[in-house]
């Protein structure tokens, strides 16, 4: 008779599984929330609404990964940051319709299992979520044997948010005259890392440990500084202050981000000298022979989140950004918008 196979021979260890689920439920708890109910384990996630402030709620929800930027830490064996980029490009998503993230999931998938990166990578989960003031409810990690090399992943996840119908920014406020305010961003965040890739490790032949003059680290270091989570800022100045506007920067850069909040009829007319571009662009457009147009489509050059408010209400913005410690400048207006004309122009 053939010998009796198990799902363990096919590379697949439950009893692996099951120790990592129980290490799970503790993060997770780390990570507390009114609404929130059970614990990691179940067939799916528990909150209870508390709607009792809220007239006409609106649930709002986002879901992305982390992208290429994931070859750096396997490259790094660096697993403990890319979870806060995770929750990171989830939130801020969220948070520009004014919507208070309540909780979320994710996703992890791995050929082989390996508790002790798993662990690590939900650390970081955990650290994002306590930083965007949302709990961890539940998720998914899948041990696929063959779908993966040694030592890689694929990570994605899911959140959702609350906010007033009454209280959505959808950009409908915004006219000629508002001003454009940037916040800063921590580096490249989590977007255009294949191009990154291609610039730093193929043209120019750097690996992760390379020491670069200009940033003061390594390559790795650099471009392993986890996105901001600009959430807890936002929600600072929804409570008291006009915000008509707020984007995100993520994939596509400035150009085609702001156009997703602002009116048909107007234009961002975007200063390109309003702030200084961070070493680590510079280097990215030098090394790459990269046009302007290439730099202000792909990365989010120093900008992270563009906050679209009356001209009356800058100073009083910019100080509120200041006192929250967030790099904020003024960097340019919206204007009227003829037929045909581009939706963002820098000048």
């Amino acid at each position: 008779m053939n010998d009796s196979l198990t799902y363990a021979d096919s590379g697949v260890d439950i009893e692996k599984a099951n120790k990592l689920v129980d290490r799970i439920k503790s993060i997770a708890k780390s990570t507390p929330r009114s609404g929130v109910m059970g614990e990691i384990g179940g067939f799916g996630g528990l909150f209870s609404l508390n709607l009792s402030n809220i007239s006409n709620p609106v649930l709002v929800s986002a879901t992305d990964g982390v992208g290429t930027k994931l070859k750096i830490a396997f490259q790094m064996d660096k697993h403990d940051t890319i979870g806060i980029d995770l929750v990171a490009m989830c939130v801020n998503d969220i948070i520009v319709q004014g919507a208070k993230p309540l909780f979320f999931l994710d996703y992890l998938a791995m050929g082989a299992l390996d508790n002790a990166v798993a662990e690590k990578i939900l650390l970081g989960i955990a650290e994002g979520c306590n930083q965007a003031g949302c709990a961890l409810i539940g998720g998914e990690t899948a041990e696929m044997p063959g779908m993966y090399h040694d030592g890689e992943y694929d990570l994605s996840g899911f959140s959702v948010g609350l906010v007033d119908n009454d209280k959505i920014i959808d950009g409908s406020y915004i006219r000629p005259g508002h001003k454009l305010i940037g916040i800063a961003s921590s580096g490249v965040h989590s977007n255009g890392f294949s191009l990154v890739r291609k610039i730093f490790f193929d043209k120019c032949k750097y690996n992760v440990a390379t020491q670069i003059p200009e940033f003061g680290t390594t390559l790795g270091e650099e471009l392993l500084k986890p996105t901001i989570i600009y959430v807890s800022s936002i929600l600072s100045m929804l409570r008291d202050l006009p915000i008509h506007g707020l984007v995100h920067i993520t994939g596509g850069g400035i150009d085609e981000n702001i156009i997703r909040v602002i009116p048909d009829s107007c234009k961002a007319i975007v200063h390109k000298d309003a702030w200084e571009i961070p070493p680590v662009f510079q280097l990215l457009q030098k090394e790459g022979g990269v046009s302007d147009t290439e730099m202000q489509r792909t990365f989010n050059n120093g900008i992270g989140m563009v906050v679209v408010v009356p001209e009356k209400s800058v100073e009083e913005v910019m100080d509120r950004l200041a006192a929250l410690e967030e790099k904020a400048y003024f960097i340019g207006e919206i204007t009227s918008r003829e037929n045909n004309e581009k939706q963002t122009q820098w000048v």
